[in-house]
């Protein structure tokens, strides 16, 4: 099927239940391997179509690249990462998930890709990290080329970080105190 380029926002929230985990694996290059039932549910997507395709196929245009950028380095390096994330459906309808990803591993400690486990944020979370993500969408918006003004939002993001004297994971715990239940669920 190919990543769908054509898929425009509607602005339509989706929301799915908050006992609902949504579930999925990649390969080292960012391609689906496992899709759960919850993922092809709300992204609107039949298993066939999304397996083997870039994961960015959900990607909101509202999302910051600066945190993909941060998410792909971090588990590159083999370690977990927590983030809010935007994704979009099939039909361009939108629904937020506060996502754990970690790097999968092979038995000689190897990483042979990556797993995600997404639950329902925080609404008042989402509040507090929107008007973050918007200065880094400006900050990308400001620069002619894509991965120019990644760069430049990726160094807002550590800016506001050090201003705040807080790792990104600090800072994302710091949205919702509540959600730091699931930092503990899953160390």
């Amino acid at each position: 099927m190919g990543v769908v380029q054509s898929i425009k926002p509607t602005n339509v929230e989706r929301w799915f239940g908050e006992d609902e985990i949504i579930v999925s694996k990649t390969d080292l290059r960012g391609r689906i391997t496992y899709a759960n039932d919850v993922f092809l549910n709300i992204a609107g997507y039949r298993e066939e179509e999304v397996l083997d395709q870039p994961h960015n196929l959900i990607r909101h245009p509202d999302m910051p690249r600066a945190v993909f950028k941060l998410l792909w380095e971090t588990v590159e390096k083999g370690e977990e990462i927590f983030a809010y994330v935007k994704n979009m459906t099939v039909t361009g309808d939108h629904y937020w998930v506060f996502a754990h990803v970690t790097p999968s591993f092979d038995a000689n400690g190897k990483i042979v890709g990556y797993h995600s486990n997404r639950r329902r944020p925080n609404p008042a979370a989402l509040k507090r990290i929107q008007p973050v993500y918007d200065q880094l969408l400006t900050e990308e918006g400001r620069h002619a080329n894509a991965k120019a003004g990644m760069n430049a939002s990726y160094d807002l993001l550590k800016s506001i970080l050090a201003d705040a004297d807080m790792t990104y994971e600090e800072f994302v715990f710091s949205l919702a105190p509540a959600e730091a239940s699931v930092r503990e669920v899953a160390a």
